[in-house]
């Protein structure tokens, strides 16, 4: 549909079109700035520390101006750029009579993007500024942002408010979101540390960062639906991958002791506040470990990540008080259905009477569900109630694929899931590494796959054969980036913590 500009852009459009019928670059090709608002106002505090001339401190900075007072033949702005705000002071005896009266006849206006070079000074108000001698257009806006009141509570808190208050229209337009609230702009800082510290633990660790391929012929290592696409020349249809683990599994088998990666996964599969169908992933895969080993790696990488992002170990998320400091609470799978729903699945091993006495009890309790993902549904009744740090541990085998079975208990396997604050934070097994039993396993899954579930993993021969020359003894791991995101900024939904997440099609 083609853009009709409403009458404010109009009158900027016509703005625009008189500062270039003046021969004023609207858009230049170069910035000369030295100083960043910050370095600016850190450079002249330490000349002011020292005594010395605050003539001395020359910069030239750059930013979206945000605030204009015109008084007369005087002027003040604030402009703003990734690190801050800084007022500019603008005198016409300063920068001339020409360059004035854009400023006065708000040719050159709030959202604009404006270079300011100057001196470092402090007004009479004590406000570091820069007093400016020379003015530069560097990209003129002709959308105004949306305007975005404040409101200081008497907590000291800021309640921002105004025009742009529609949840759904600042994630269509995060760019406007991030440019108006700075508060956003710092979820997002506090995202790429996340990510940051995450790969700086591994790494101290001794893992590899590697990557693998995101378009598959083969999609496995996780129970969803993948996205399917088609290579044109090589007429073959791939798949978008829902995992890293089998690639990451096969260098195992090359010899690397340790692997990581970081990079996005793909599920087509329903959104909630904790799903979108693209996101982060971060998966290791550490030979000779099982998982206990790896429950003791995920305590101190969760605890090492907060403490890096937020400075401590213990933080708030939704008004509750979560500490992410070892050790975490280990808890079998089993004791915590028993205690929560009342119900010892052990005492139901078939999906017929488990599911009897789960819709006596009012859960429901699908007709055509396996025992395990009856067991699974279970497990979806405490999930709500883990807030604390919880390591789930010991589940049901037919739900857990590429896990080594619990010694001499064949319906479990070595598998865990942590939670916290109600939400499954990521996944880890005792790989397993048995050729024989991997196979008889995806052949088990090839047969569900053919009888309508569509989240089976198709057999990869590949896979198989890679694990046919050995694989060693492994513990693997997997963890949404997202939801530790969501913890660590006290961020409701998981579209908080995405640049741009996915929408519907707007009406």
């Amino acid at each position: 549909m083609p853009w009709e500009p409403t009458n404010v852009e109009r009158d900027r459009l016509e703005k625009l079109a008189r500062l270039q019928e003046a021969g004023i670059a609207c858009y230049p090709p170069r910035v000369e700035r030295t100083h960043t608002s910050a370095q600016a106002v850190a450079a002249f505090e330490a000349v002011e520390a020292d005594g010395e001339a605050a003539e001395g401190v020359q910069v030239v900075v750059c930013g979206r101006v945000r605030r204009v007072n015109i008084k007369g033949r005087m002027a003040f702005w604030h402009i703003e750029d990734g690190a801050g705000r800084i007022q500019l002071m603008i005198r016409e005896d300063n920068v001339g009579e020409e360059t004035y009266a854009l400023v006065k006849e708000k040719l050159i206006e709030l959202d604009d993007f404006v270079q300011a070079g100057g001196v470092m000074m402090r007004t009479h108000a004590g406000e570091a500024s820069v007093q400016v001698f020379e003015l530069k257009l560097l990209a003129k806006a002709v959308s105004p942002l949306p305007v975005i009141k404040e409101k200081v509570e008497e907590d000291g808190t800021v309640t921002r408010f105004g025009e742009f208050s529609d949840v759904e229209m600042r994630y269509r337009q995060r760019y406007a979101d991030l440019a108006v609230n700075p508060d956003v702009r710092e979820v997002f800082r506090k995202r790429a540390r996340t990510v940051s510290a995450i790969r700086q633990f591994l790494d101290d660790e001794g893992f590899l960062e590697v990557e693998t391929p995101i378009l598959q012929p083969i999609y496995g290592g996780a129970a969803a639906r993948p996205f399917t696409t088609h290579h044109n020349q090589l007429d073959q249809d791939l798949y978008l991958r829902i995992s890293f683990e089998l690639y990451l599994k096969r260098l195992l088998v090359g010899m690397y002791d340790g692997v990581y990666e970081i990079g996005r996964d793909f599920r087509n599969e329903g959104v909630s506040f904790k799903h979108n169908p693209e996101f982060t992933q971060v998966e290791f895969y550490k030979a000779y470990a099982d998982y206990v080993d790896v429950m003791n790696l995920t305590e101190r990488l969760v605890a090492y990540v907060a403490e890096q992002v937020t400075g401590g170990t213990t933080i708030t998320f939704q008004g509750q008080q979560i500490n992410l400091a070892p050790p975490w609470k280990r808890w079998l799978m089993r004791d915590a259905i028993l205690e929560v729903t009342g119900i010892d699945y052990r005492e139901h091993q078939d999906a017929p009477s488990l599911a009897a006495v789960m819709r006596q009890k009012g859960y429901a309790a699908p007709s055509d569900a396996a025992w395990g993902k009856l067991v699974d549904g279970l497990l979806g009744e405490v999930e709500a109630t883990l807030i604390q740090p919880t390591f789930i541990m010991d589940y049901p085998r037919d739900i857990s694929p590429f896990a080594k079975m619990k010694p001499g208990d064949p319906t479990h396997v070595e598998r865990f899931e942590f939670f916290i604050a109600g939400m499954e934070m990521g996944n880890a097994f005792t790989e397993l590494n048995d050729p024989a039993d991997q196979e008889a396993r995806f052949l088990e899954m090839a047969r569900s796959h053919a009888a309508g579930d569509e989240e089976a993993n198709p057999l990869d021969e590949d896979y198989l054969r890679a694990m046919r020359y050995g694989m060693p003894p492994c513990g693997g791991w997997g963890m949404g980036v997202d939801r530790l995101a969501m913890l660590l900024t006290d961020q409701r939904t998981i579209r908080d913590v995405l640049l741009f997440p996915h929408m519907r099609d707007q009406a």
